[in-house]
C-alpha cells in the first residue's frame, strides 16, 4: 500500500519518468531558445537528474513517514507485529488441537 501512495505521488511529480533522455531534450530546448550554451549541456543534465533523485528521495521518505503515522494513529499493526501475531495464533491453534 506505501508503494502504491508513493508511485501515485511521484508519477503526479512526474519525478518517476525523469531520464537522461528526457533532461537532455529538455537541455536541447534550452539551447535551442539561446537560454542555455553547448558547453554547459552536460553539467545542465547532471545537475537536473541530481536535483531530481534529490528531491525524489525526500519525497519518498516524506510519504513513507505520513503513512507510518496515519497507520499507527489507524492502530494498524506493522508487518512485524502481524507475523508475531499470526505466529501466537498458530501457536495457539496447535495446543487447542492437542488438546482435542
Amino acid at each position: 500500500m506505501t508503494n502504491i501512495i508513493k508511485n501515485t505521488v511521484l508519477a503526479g511529480l512526474g519525478l518517476i519518468s525523469l531520464t537522461r533522455e528526457k533532461a537532455e531534450e529538455f537541455a536541447k530546448e534550452l539551447i535551442r531558445r539561446g537560454e542555455l550554451s553547448e558547453n554547459e549541456k552536460a553539467k545542465f543534465v547532471k545537475d537536473i537528474l541530481d536535483q531530481s533523485e534529490k528531491t525524489k528521495t525526500e519525497i519518498e521518505q516524506k510519504i513513507e513517514k505520513t503513512v507510518e503515522t496515519i497507520l499507527s494513529k489507524m492502530n494498524i499493526p506493522s508487518r512485524k507485529e502481524f507475523e508475531e501475531l499470526k505466529k501466537k495464533v498458530e501457536e495457539l491453534a496447535r495446543q487447542v488441537n492437542k488438546t482435542e
